[in-house]
């Protein structure tokens, strides 16, 4: 009996290893199933090559701009972040603090180009690295400004989006070298906040919700009416948002809100392109509001999520965007689907 016992008992253990081992490969199919296809070109853009450049926009107001935003963003080739400040009657506001060091340090030196003013206050417009991963750079005094969201996500997700970053940037650009270092004043939903630089220079950052994603944060200076857009408004025609964040309808909502709130004679600084205005930025809207009223008729026709992708193709907006196909089709139609779904019969 003790002989049949230890050996029902192994069985019994080969069993259960072989089962949690299956479980084990299950798991890790799964997850590797579960990631994101990747986009065309990785990096999308390259941190190793960027070269920044200054733009005088008002008297103590200027644009960090790629270099090569001004003959690439309307041929469709995706552009690096951009950036800028405001020279204040005692310090500077540093708007995005780049991806990396190399980056930072190019940015920096436009700066000082212009003034040796300290750096008062700098701003995130999201929680994704190229927009904040280089503040553990800044002085200690400097006070970085974040949405609230920001603030959160980067400290519970700062290394899932250091690795987010090196998947779609490339290793070896540095990524792996930020260290995180927590916002000092942040800005709830729906809410406003407005600094006064001296000299007439009110800024208002606004957090208007969801517009990209829920850490977006926009800038508006009033007096010279620039507006620095961040991630929601990418750059002009041919680009479409990146709706990857999992939204939709607060986004597509959020995005008209804000491009109403503009004056006609606005200058705009999109996240990743060339300083554009009002009417340059409007490709954006009209890509979102078609895409939502083809998707809601999709719905209501019952059609699936894999048809809905054969069938709302949006030629249309389809220009020359280099990562058209990777964004619509994976992030931007699923996640429009998944909401208006969500949404039906309320």
């Amino acid at each position: 009996m003790n002989h049949l016992s230890t050996k029902a008992n192994t069985m019994k253990e080969i069993k259960s290893a072989f089962v949690a081992t299956l479980l084990i490969l299950l798991s890790f199919i799964n997850a590797a199933s579960a990631q994101p296809p990747l986009p065309p070109q990785v990096p999308i853009w390259d941190a190793n090559k960027v070269e920044l450049k200054l733009h005088k926009i008002a008297d103590g107001v200027y644009a960090i701009i790629p270099s090569t935003a001004g003959t690439e963003t309307t041929k469709g080739i995706p552009q690096a972040t951009t950036g800028g400040f405001i020279v204040g009657k005692k310090g500077v506001l540093l708007i995005e603090v780049m991806l990396t060091k190399r980056l930072f340090d190019q940015e920096m030196k436009l700066v000082r180009s212009i003034t040796n003013k300290p750096i008062t206050y700098a701003v995130n417009t999201s929680d994704h690295g190229d927009h904040c991963f280089s503040n553990y750079l800044l002085p200690p005094s400097t006070i970085i400004i974040q949405n609230q969201f920001a603030k959160d996500n980067l400290a519970k997700n700062y290394e899932n989006i250091k690795q987010f970053m090196v998947t779609l940037f490339g290793k070896n650009r540095g990524i792996e070298k930020t260290v995180y270092r927590p916002a000092d004043m942040t800005i709830p939903k729906n809410s406003n906040l407005t600094i006064d630089l001296g000299k007439g220079k009110m800024i208002e950052f606004i957090n208007t919700g969801t517009a990209q994603s829920p850490a977006d944060l926009f800038i508006w200076m009033p007096s010279t009416k620039t507006f620095w857009a961040g991630n929601p408004f990418i750059g002009e025609s041919p680009c479409i948002p990146w709706l990857f964040d999992g939204y939709f309808l607060e986004p597509a909502d959020n995005l008209k809100k804000m491009f109403d709130f503009l004056p006609e004679d606005a200058i705009v600084v999109p996240g990743h392109g060339r300083i554009t205005n009002k009417a340059g930025i409007k490709f954006t809207i009209d890509y979102v509001e078609a895409l939502k009223r083809n998707v809601q008729e999709a719905v209501n026709n019952g059609l699936t999520l894999e048809q809905t992708l054969q069938t709302v193709k949006m030629e249309a907006f389809n220009k020359g965007y280099v990562l058209f196909n990777w964004l619509h089709f994976n992030f931007n139609l699923p996640n429009a689907y998944k909401d208006i779904q969500a949404n039906k019969g309320k």
